[in-house]
């Protein structure tokens, strides 16, 4: 359904763009502003270890892609294409991404040559691309020609990280492969839980049970267990990932040859090749093993200053798409505005969109809820459900914001939804005013009896010579319609009183709603705190969260907007204060920056949680 919403969206944007282009508004880029970008995701891989190949075309269009990329050794197919258009001060830049997938056959130093893409009738070249393909570390061999595990040992271990270069926060797929002896018996419990992977200065997400396959090396058969998982470095600088370590209990056949014992195996003699085939041959007692891989290095930079304040921290590569509901409302009714973000990166930075303008807009905290689409949720959706409640008159719900950065292109990008059109009506009818003076009509006889001469009142002759001009009429006071007129007018008075009243109340009770809710949420975070089984990530999260929720509880803001700074003064705290809400701020953004796990130690020290949880305590008004 989103690919279709998004497919109409796509059509409307042109069809919009197209009709203000004919109009004479929208002046889209010429020809000569045409260019054209290749980027890898990364420039060094290994056999059997695909990377991705992005053509983007800029500023012109009906580009054709090139018919073939061939290069011997590399496996270059297309994957689809992306289209997307950019207006900017009533000029249009559109764009069109070309995707292809490389799937190294061998092992060396590949050129991708400069590619040829036809651009409005013009040629625009690529520069050339260098692709570094390392030695297969899943390949399946029958001519013995993997070396990386030597074959008079049972079982190693191998960390796979498809791109060594990265910023802080950027999400990287990592996978682990372990080889096992076909005929040595393990421990099935350790495969599956007992693999750890070590190393500093990064997170890692929670490592997946393996998929198992079999493969032949130097003519020896062994079991793969293939694990994925995902880490994020937390500091810039060189780190190394691993080594990957997994323990467990291990025996296989006993060697025919007597002299030989279970240690000659692991000391890399001949009993390897003299073991005993046979499946029921007897075996050694069990001996703990520990298969331990190599560390793997990547080089980590921060990323670029001066980012956009939408910016939260997400980085990758995601569309966004938008719709509200219901599309026309009273003062004070919510209207639902549904978010989502697609594509892929680091979705635990991913937030709700931020309103370009929302003033005159009463907005509640948003949901949020992922979908992903792969085996570590690099690669998914993340839809936010944000409630809105007018204050004012509304043609409009404002355009969102939301800004990530770009690790291919190495920039930020903000996306801007489109402002979506609704109808608000006013609610309480006007109130109309009470005369205080008495009608014209009752008021012309005083005044002109003031003008006149006040007749004696014992002149019986003036009394029946003074005669009104205009004829009278004998219908009862009570049915006149200036009676009727004047009694309606306090009854519409009085409705529109009650109304308001009702209004007021509905409205009163949504924020009484509202501040309930913030008081439960405060109430179970506040439980929380004292627990000792959260982890450091969620520990410093929930607490910068209660401090939110106690600042707008206090002063009757939105909790979202609420940071270190505006609790300070809302608590008028002192200097020490203020730098530790200040730094408790910051040390939850460090530590859930890029990754939803955590790797070292898993608890905080109880002095440290005493510490956090005085401080939120004490903060009072």
């Amino acid at each position: 359904m989103s690919h279709l919403h998004h497919h109409h969206h796509r059509l409307l944007a042109r069809f919009v763009i197209a009709a203000l282009a004919l109009a004479g508004l929208v002046h889209p880029a010429s020809a000569d502003d045409a260019s054209v970008t290749a980027v890898l995701t990364s420039s060094e891989t290994a056999v059997g270890q695909p990377v991705e190949l992005q053509l983007k075309v800029s500023g012109a269009r009906n580009a054709a892609p090139p018919s073939e990329i061939a290069v011997d050794g590399l496996d270059i197919r297309s994957t689809g294409q992306m289209q997307s258009f950019e207006m900017r001060n009533f000029n249009v830049t559109s764009s069109v991404t070309f995707n292809y997938t490389i799937m190294p056959l061998k092992a060396g130093k590949f050129t991708i040559p400069p590619q040829t893409v036809n651009a409005g009738g013009t040629s625009l070249k690529t520069e050339a691309l260098t692709l570094d393909v390392g030695g297969s570390s899943s390949r399946q061999s029958t001519t013995g020609d993997r070396t990386t595990i030597d074959p008079k040992k049972l079982s190693a271990a191998e960390v796979i990280i498809p791109k060594k270069n990265v910023y802080v926060g950027e999400i990287v797929p990592v996978e682990i492969r372990v080889w096992i002896d076909t005929r040595a018996r393990f421990d099935p419990n350790a495969i599956l839980h007992g693999l750890q992977l070590n190393g500093q200065g990064f997170t890692i997400q929670q490592i997946q049970p393996p998929t198992q396959k079999q493969e032949t090396v130097n003519g020896k058969p062994f079991y793969v267990f293939i694990y994925k998982t995902a880490i994020a470095a937390a500091k810039a600088g060189s780190l190394e990932v691993g080594p990957a370590e997994l323990e467990t209990l291990m025996q296989w056949p006993r060697a025919r040859s007597r002299q030989h014992s279970p240690r000659d195996i692991f000391g890399m003699d001949d009993g390897f090749d003299n073991m005993m085939p046979n499946l029921f041959a007897e075996l050694t007692q069990p001996v703990p093993i520990k298969i331990t891989s190599e560390p793997v290095k990547i080089e980590v930079k921060t990323l670029p200053p001066n980012a956009p304040p939408s910016f939260t921290g997400a980085i990758g590569n995601f569309t966004m798409t938008s719709e509200a509901n219901p599309k026309s409302g009273q003062l004070g009714d919510p209207f639902t505005v549904t978010t989502r973000i697609s594509g892929r990166g680091n979705f635990d930075r991913v937030t709700a969109p931020v309103f370009e303008d929302d003033k005159g807009w009463r907005k509640y905290p948003p949901s949020a809820n992922f979908k992903q689409d792969d085996d570590v949720g690099i690669s998914g959706t993340k839809t936010f459900e944000t409630v809105l409640s007018p204050n004012e008159r509304k043609d409009k719900i404002p355009a969102q914001l939301f800004t990530y950065f770009d690790s291919l292109r190495e920039q930020y990008v903000t996306l801007r939804g489109d402002a979506v059109p609704i109808h608000v009506e006013g609610g309480v009818a006007g109130v109309v005013p009470v005369p205080t003076a008495p009608p014209a009509a009752a008021n012309a006889p005083t005044a002109a009896a003031s003008r006149a001469p006040a007749p004696k009142q014992q002149d019986i002759l003036y009394q029946m010579t003074e005669l009104p001009t205009t004829t009278q009429s004998f219908t009862p006071f009570y049915a006149r319609r200036s009676f009727l007129l004047a009694q309606l007018i306090p009854l519409l008075v009085l409705l529109a009183y009650i109304g308001w009243k009702i209004r007021q109340a509905h409205l009163d009770n949504r924020e009484a709603q509202r501040r309930e809710a913030l008081q439960r949420e405060a109430a179970e975070l506040h439980r929380s705190l004292h627990r000792d089984d959260v982890s450091p990530q969620e520990y410093f999260s929930r607490a910068s969260r209660a401090v939110q929720l106690k600042t707008a509880l206090a002063k009757n803001l939105d909790p979202n907007k609420v940071d270190a700074e505006i609790a300070a003064t809302a608590f008028r705290a002192d200097d020490e204060t203020r730098v530790r809400l200040q730094h408790l701020f910051e040390k939850s953004d460090e530590v859930r920056y890029s990754g939803a796990g955590s790797n070292g130690i898993r608890l905080l020290p109880p002095e440290t949680r005493k510490e956090v949880l005085d401080l939120v305590d004490n903060l009072r008004g």
